[in-house]
């Protein structure tokens, strides 16, 4: 794979990449870090590609790893964010991606526990197979499956409790 082969393949991965690593960070700084430093990694280690059309997946579980590795450094410091979120202090936060931030399931969605939130978003967001997700997080197809319908029971229990709370 050339250069601009893997910037075109890069850019048109970029949102989804944006996606996955928002559902494991939370924190758009964060999520930049992710980004950048799986893109440079998947650069430099280019000739580990096997095939190209895997290319897709290949860097999504390098952002992953990436973002992993930054909640691994996090939880040896607490941040000034996290220390105003206990003291009481919140400041408004400027969403960057308001059409999918804002609405409620959205919210619901970055509730739920991670082995169930990223499954989610990587397919019915990102419009990953269970086969490819199944690669990307390194667990069964099967296991894959239960997680997505574990995580869309407990968003169905989440949504009918707030209509409860509505009316």
């Amino acid at each position: 794979m050339n250069k601009e082969k893997f910037t075109q393949e890069v850019l048109n991965a970029e949102q989804s990449l944006y996606h996955v690593a928002k559902s494991i960070l939370r924190n758009d700084e964060d999520c930049a870090d992710a980004i950048q430093n799986g893109i440079y990694k998947a650069y430099s280690k280019l000739d580990t590609l096997k095939k190209e059309v895997y290319f897709k997946t290949w860097i999504t579980r390098i952002v992953i790893n990436e973002c992993y590795g930054i909640l691994r450094e996090k939880k040896r410091f607490v941040s000034l964010d996290e220390y105003e979120r206990k003291e009481g202090i919140l400041y408004e936060e400027i969403p960057c991606q308001r059409d999918l931030q804002e609405t409620e399931i959205y919210a619901m969605l970055m509730e739920l526990d991670e082995k169930y939130r990223i499954p989610i978003i990587l397919h019915k967001i990102e419009g990953y197979s269970v086969r490819e997700i199944s690669r990307i997080l390194n667990i069964t197809e099967v296991n894959v499956r239960n997680r997505l319908s574990r995580g869309k029971a407990m968003l169905r229990k989440k949504m009918k409790g707030e209509k409860s709370n509505v009316i």
